[in-house]
């Protein structure tokens, strides 16, 4: 199967050994972030440096101020990684992988921006509670739409780099769950319903959405916040006994809400996942006409799922996009939630869309190097076309090993 490999572009600027040694692992490409969220990522091979921090989220060129209102939201620059190339660490990245032989596609992420949350707060998910989720912007908001729909756009194409295609990341609803500096809110563990009505926005538009659909925010609201109190004291939240996985948190949360006002939140929020989803979609193909650019979403195949991976409809998204990055867990214990995972859009890809198995290959973040040959082999029986490998930047030589074994087939 093709394989590619994530990547940060300070990974390869400052390191001229960068480009050959990825691909003297066997991938076919490279996944580039050139508009990515803050992070503090290891740099284990790197000759200048062992540790970057990308203090906020930004992207990894110069933006085009033409594209940009003043006063709105707009992308971010960094100054965490020296560059003397006008087109920035992005450009300069992409064109030393392609000069190796690899394909370079561009890694974006969209809705998932903690500094846009602090500059405009009012763009942020806002909870039952009344607690704002700066790191999540609502995507039912029409300015944050029109955000995303530009940084997809510009962050995506990067003309004069070489990129072939672009990979959308958290296109869809972000929620609770995230990577947080010295997070403290593992306290109360959230089982998936409950991490789901956690996520729910109750900003003015998303009120106002629930109730032209019919429903009344308040006592959507109370509904939500009764269904959690279990939660909080201790005891699991009462949803029903049943199935497990994705198909069991949605009947979860039908039994916490009533399935009638379940639904019309679902009809929202699947609403707004589906319009920003094809919006980006359709800019992207635009910026890179006439070239054939293909565009893949991170995504999960449940709708109310929320984070990196963006909930979706797996008949709706294949509808628009080339296909799909689904993460899956490497290793013997994650063949169920391989299935659960890639299952739903094997079942309703096209021949000629695209099913990425994302399996993490760093061993200290819980990847399972080792077992990527076997990984790979049932990815593909259940109907993976191609391997991502995250993160080719972030993981050790021992783990590099491994994997150049896997894709050689000598393991």
């Amino acid at each position: 199967m093709r394989a590619a490999a994530f990547l940060y572009p300070w990974d390869v600027v400052g390191d001229p050994e960068a480009p050959g040694r990825l691909a003297a692992l066997g991938i076919q490409q490279v996944t580039l972030a050139s508009a990515y969220h803050s992070t503090r990522a290891l740099t284990p091979r790197h000759p200048r440096h062992r540790v970057v921090t990308a203090r906020h989220s930004a992207v990894l060129y110069p933006p085009d101020p033409a594209r940009w209102q003043h006063g709105a939201p707009q992308p971010y620059q960094q100054d965490w990684v020296a560059c003397e190339d006008p087109g920035g660490p992005y450009a300069e990245a992409a064109r030393a992988l392609t000069e190796a032989g690899l394909e370079v596609h561009s890694w974006v992420v969209l809705a998932h921006n903690s500094r846009l949350g602090e500059d405009f707060p009012h763009t942020s998910v806002r909870n039952a509670y009344g607690d704002r989720y700066p790191w999540a912007p609502c995507i039912a908001r029409p300015e944050v739409r029109a955000y995303a729909v530009a940084l997809a756009a510009e962050a995506a194409v990067r003309p004069g780099t070489g990129t072939r295609g672009t990979e959308l990341e958290s296109c869809g609803w972000y929620g609770l769950a995230h990577l947080h500096a010295h997070d403290k809110t593992g306290g109360v563990p959230l089982d998936g319903a409950s991490a789901a009505l956690m996520s729910l926005c109750f900003c003015e538009v998303c009120e106002e959405g629930y109730a032209t659909l019919g429903g009344d925010p308040e006592r959507l609201r109370d509904s939500v916040v009764r269904a959690l109190e279990p939660l909080w004291r201790g005891e699991r939240a009462a949803g029903p006994p049943g199935e497990s996985g994705r198909a069991g948190e949605r009947a979860a949360v039908e039994g916490l809400l009533g399935a009638e006002t379940a639904a019309l939140v679902a009809g929202w929020r699947d609403a707004a996942a589906s319009r920003l989803q094809r919006e980006a979609v359709a800019a992207v193909r635009q910026e890179a006409a006439p070239e054939r650019f293909r565009v893949l979403l991170h995504a999960d195949p449940a709708p109310h799922r929320t984070g990196a991976n963006a909930g979706t409809r797996p008949a709706d998204v294949l509808g628009h996009a080339d296909g799909v990055v689904v993460p899956c867990p490497g290793g013997p214990a994650g063949g169920a939630e391989r299935r659960d995972a890639l299952g739903p859009f094997a079942a309703h890809g096209g021949p000629g869309a695209t099913l990425a198995a994302n399996f993490t290959i760093v061993s200290g973040m819980g990847g399972s190097p080792h077992t990527l040959a076997d990984d790979a082999a049932h990815a593909r029986a259940l109907g993976a076309t191609e391997l991502r490998l995250y993160h080719a930047g972030l993981a050790s030589d021992q783990d590099l090993a491994a994997v150049a074994a896997a894709l050689s087939g000598s393991a």
